[in-house]
């Protein structure tokens, strides 16, 4: 006879929603702005709520200077996921079903997908000339952070979500429960309502923390007449 393993259900019925940049690998365009000397490249959406504002903002700095993603994807070759977060993301896979939900774009990710195991991976897509110029950017869909945990309650999961930036804050309040990770200090002004963890020893604690609410009311969903 098969015997049902609990605490594999268990984990299976909930899942873990993270940003990517900032919170397991480092910031991409702070480091491509280092990398070439380029200030207007270090803004990023820890600085600037609106996505499209931003990114059209690199494209035409980008044009300016003639680079294009193979100068990006160099700079991405040098870069590994920071301290602690495989070892922090191997002790959430045991808890939760784990979902990196990001505004990168996949031609960014891959190199640190690997470095972190192949988690799941929701981002974006570049468009790209042949000679490698950025022309424009095509988003999976809108407000994808928040519709994504959405749909997971739809299917009856629980959802615990934890970011740094203006475009984490609709994901941390549409989760169960939202946390905060090395946020600069106007996002916490701005949304005091998410506990804030400076280190993954205080994430692991934020998650923890979150799973003794597991006894609220489960979610109801409508199946139709």
């Amino acid at each position: 006879m098969l015997l049902l393993d609990l605490g594999a259900v268990e984990v299976a019925a909930q899942i873990a929603c993270l940003d990517l940049e900032g919170v397991l690998v480092p910031e991409i365009w702070i480091n491509v702005a280092e990398h070439t000397g380029i200030p207007q490249l270090r803004l990023t959406t820890r600085d600037e709520p609106d996505y499209d504002v931003l990114m059209k903002r690199r494209i035409e700095i980008l044009a300016a200077h003639g680079l294009g993603l193979p100068d990006i994807q160099r700079v991405i070759g040098t870069l590994t996921p920071l301290e602690g977060a495989p070892s922090f993301l191997d002790w959430l896979r045991e808890r939760f079903q784990v979902l990196i939900l990001s505004d990168t774009f996949y031609e960014f990710a891959a190199p640190f997908m690997r470095q972190l195991g192949f988690p799941a991976l929701f981002a974006h897509r570049l468009v790209v000339d042949d000679a490698g110029r950025l022309l424009d950017y095509r988003i999976r869909m809108q407000d994808q952070k928040r519709r994504t945990v959405q749909a997971l309650h739809g299917l009856n999961f629980r959802v615990v979500a934890a970011g740094d930036s203006y475009n984490d804050t609709a994901m941390l309040a549409e989760a169960d429960a939202g946390i905060l990770f090395r946020p600069p200090s106007n996002v916490v002004r701005e949304f005091p309502q998410f506990p804030v963890a400076q280190t993954y020893e205080e994430l692991r604690a934020e998650f923890a923390r979150a799973l003794t609410l597991r006894n609220r009311s489960p979610r109801v969903v409508s199946t139709g007449s």
